[in-house]
């Protein structure tokens, strides 16, 4: 595996208050990672300090194996790394376009940010549809479809998403995972943040917990799946859940191939 972000002993937090006590992960190129934990955990933290939204105080990351731990947000995004923010953030009274133009703000060639709007709009037809439409009168599920293709108009190599399921009903939750699946089928790598354990770690390949901001445990989707401790803490133990769970990877399979 070919490492393409590596957190290596990363602390952070909000000012005086430390959040993220000395990190470590990695990423392959290829990849989806999932990162769950509670509420509270640092999960959202992780991701803002990866953009540069919060400055490291310990430690180092690396993307493609080039220090970006101090490199300001733009940089970041320049080098090949996009966000999907938690409630997604869209500017509500501006129209589905533009809100995904506001994505490609790094796009000097202006064919080039045309060429990545008409991709979008092929990924999520549904968008091309509602393309003049103001972006608070979409559904859940499509305001995270604008969310996911505005940070995709930079051409990121590795998204980071945060909830991408936040608030949505489960038959959209499965269509947004089939989404981030058929992502990384086009070529990119994933890093998402989830409380909704079983869906994450029914798409990823690999997985970390998060607790109290330190990583205890990274390990394969699968054996966190099957982990006893896991399944106590953040699965909520065998139920309806496995229904989803195993839904969401029969249809997954489905769109790569296997």
């Amino acid at each position: 595996m070919t490492a393409l972000l590596e957190l290596d002993g990363v602390a952070s937090g909000y000012g005086r208050t430390p959040v993220l006590h000395g990190g470590s992960l990695t990423v392959g190129a290829g990849e989806i990672v999932a990162l769950i934990g509670a509420n509270g955990a640092g999960k959202s933290t992780l991701l803002n300090t990866v953009m540069g939204l919060l400055p490291v105080t310990a430690g180092d990351i690396r993307f493609d194996g080039r220090s970006i731990a101090r490199l300001p947000t733009p940089a970041i995004v320049r080098a090949g790394l996009g966000q999907v923010p938690e409630r997604r953030q869209l500017f509500g009274t501006m129209s589905v376009e533009e809100n995904l133009r506001m994505g490609a703000y790094s796009v000097v060639d202006r064919g080039a940010a045309a060429a990545a709007l008409e991709e979008q709009f092929e990924r999520f037809p549904i968008l091309r549809e509602r393309r003049h439409q103001h972006a608070r009168t979409l559904s859940g599920g499509e305001q995270q479809m604008v969310a996911i293709a505005r940070a995709m108009m930079a051409r990121p190599r590795l998204m980071l998403l945060d909830e991408p399921s936040l608030g949505l009903a489960p038959l959209l939750v499965e269509q947004i995972m089939e989404q981030i699946v058929a992502l990384r089928a086009s070529g990119n790598t994933i890093l998402v943040v989830e409380q909704n354990a079983r869906a994450a770690l029914g798409i990823a390949d690999r997985g970390y917990v998060l607790e109290n901001g330190r990583i205890v445990l990274g390990a394969p989707a699968g054996d966190l799946l099957n982990s006893a401790s896991v399944q106590a803490a953040y699965l909520g133990g065998h139920g309806e859940g496995d229904t989803l769970e195993t839904r969401i990877r029969a249809r997954c399979r489905a769109i790569l191939g296997r």
